[in-house]
């Protein structure tokens, strides 16, 4: 993801300010020519570049800035701030109202990836608790309302289109009318693909517009036109007066200054950024934890946001049994749907405080087909096996070779799901129990005490049972059990703020928040 790049690129320059033994006007020039020369070639707008430029020296103002300043803090908050002011479009963005109908009209260029994105925004209000539905008004493209009806199936979600009407505007009206009557909260309309150019494909929208009257038109926009961003976001701004603008390709080679750009050009802005094909790659934009991300910092909410949407916390039985220290093939089975449902782990990881932007470069795809494969393994073990504690393949070990024959596998890999599954049963061991860290582990860290050593060896040993969950390789690159405890104490603050969540520990997570941030992720079992 290009993004990634720009944000190393940032925070590679904003490093130098701790190798030059003396900040001054030529060490501010030089780090600011290599950030505006990362913008640059992620294709934001030149102007937009200049301003930042400007009002960083602005803020900043070396000469005037005492000896006691920390002059690396102003500087860097001086860029982060300008970073937030390029995407941010300081309006207000829809919101539609409960019980009441709600009509998104979807408008945008051929092949932005719109009527997907229909599919997307429409199971994202599905899942907040919305009553949803789509509206196929794309009479242009040959084969649209079958890609609608067969996504909205997918979904679940139910649809409104013709195979024998011509007429867009007659679509969009009827389709509209009976949701409406039908009380659906949320209804979006899917429009055909059009340039600026085409003038009667623009003349069509308007009338859609006139005829389904939307409270909110919101322009797809394909981060990877780059440049030319700007003047089609200036042309449907006119043509339709949108909204609000839906990021598309946001996960492949997008350089994503266009969308800064398009947000500058027409004042709107990005409600939604798309970040990959699947129906859950649709991530809500706000413009701070946007660039906190793209610069390696994470944002839990997103994390907790996203178990919230799977509701993954919903299995009764699997969190009793970690309470209980009590854990089956089964509740390892469940956890990989679990992760499976979520999409991607290098964009979980990204959304950890702490953990390295590249940890898991190049691994996404390794990564899932391995857990499709253990999942398709463990489908060829019966109800008495998932149900165990693993040591019935140990007392008879044909069961192993019949579970591999059954899979297509080898007896290596069924073995290696087993070691797998004992190192998890372990830590659950471990944590749960009436005897077990969590149990053990006071809420208040004021009560964490260095001098008690129970406490510290609890502690030390839970950060082990971590450590021992994490590959070797993967525990390297984050910087070995030190770099674990930075995770840690990094969520600890993003959930305890600054000067909280301290406890006597030197730094230690505030452990009350951090349950009280679990209880949210795990819906409150």
């Amino acid at each position: 993801m290009v993004l990634a790049d720009l944000g190393r690129k940032i925070n590679t320059a904003l490093h130098e300010l701790t190798k030059a033994p003396v900040i001054d006007e030529k060490v501010l020039d030089a780090i600011l020519k290599e950030i505006c020369g990362a913008l640059l070639m992620a294709d934001v707008n030149i102007k937009l570049v200049g301003r930042l430029r400007e009002n960083v020296k602005k803020a900043v103002n070396i000469n005037d800035i005492g000896g006691g300043v920390n002059k690396k803090r102003i500087i860097e908050k001086a860029v982060m701030d300008e970073l937030f002011d390029l995407v941010d479009a300081h309006t207000d963005v829809y919101k539609p109202t409960k019980r009441k109908s709600s009509i998104f009209l979807m408008v945008g260029l051929q092949g932005a990836g719109k009527t997907t994105t229909c599919t997307k925004l429409a199971s994202y209000y599905q899942r907040k608790g919305w009553k949803t539905a789509l509206v196929c008004a794309d009479t242009f493209r040959a084969g649209a309302f079958d890609q609608l009806k067969q996504n909205a199936t997918k979904a679940k979600i139910p649809y409104y289109g013709s195979y024998t009407e011509a007429d867009p505007v007659a679509i969009a009206l009827e389709g509209v009318e009976k949701f409406k009557a039908d009380k659906f909260e949320i209804i979006i309309v899917d429009t055909s693909g059009r340039h600026k150019q085409e003038a009667e494909l623009f003349e069509e929208m308007k009338q859609i517009s006139a005829a389904v009257q939307p409270d909110s038109t919101i322009f797809v926009m394909d981060g990877t036109i780059g440049q030319a961003a700007e003047s089609q976001a200036k042309a449907f701004k006119e043509a339709a007066d949108f909204g609000s603008i839906i990021m598309t390709k946001m996960d492949g080679h997008a350089k994503g200054g266009g969308a800064i750009s398009a947000v500058a050009a027409t004042q709107s802005p990005i409600v939604f950024i798309g970040t990959g094909e699947h129906l859950h790659d649709l991530e809500r934009f706000e413009p701070k934890p946007f660039i906190r991300k793209m610069l390696g910092m994470g944002d839990m909410r997103e994390l907790v946001e996203k178990v919230q949407d799977m509701g993954l916390g919903q299995n009764k039985n699997l969190m009793e049994n970690i309470k209980q220290g009590q854990y089956s093939l089964r509740d390892m089975y469940e956890q990989f749907q679990q992760i499976s449902k979520m999409g991607p782990l290098s964009k979980l990881m990204g959304a950890i405080p702490g953990m390295p932007a590249d940890l898991m470069a190049g691994s996404e795809e390794e990564g899932s087909k391995r857990i499709k494969r253990m999942m398709c393994i463990m489908d060829s073990m019966n109800d008495k096996e998932l149900d165990s504690d693993a040591k019935i393949f140990l007392e008879n070990r044909t069961r192993i070779v019949r579970v591999a024959r059954g899979s297509g596998t080898s007896v290596h890999e069924v073995e290696e799901i087993l070691n797998q599954y004992q190192k998890f049963a372990e830590m659950v061991k471990t944590m749960g129990g009436k005897q077990g860290l969590l149990a053990n582990m006071p809420t208040d860290p004021r009560k964490l005490n260095k001098n008690n050593r129970n406490q510290m060896q609890n502690m030390a040993r839970m950060q082990q049972q971590m450590a021992n969950m994490i590959p070797p390789e993967m525990l390297n690159q984050m910087g070995g059990m030190q770099g674990l405890q930075n995770m840690a104490r990094n969520m600890g603050n993003m959930f305890g703020g600054a000067g909280r969540g301290r406890g006597g520990a030197g730094g230690m997570p505030d452990m009350s928040q951090m349950q009280q941030m679990m209880s949210r992720m795990m819906g409150g079992q």
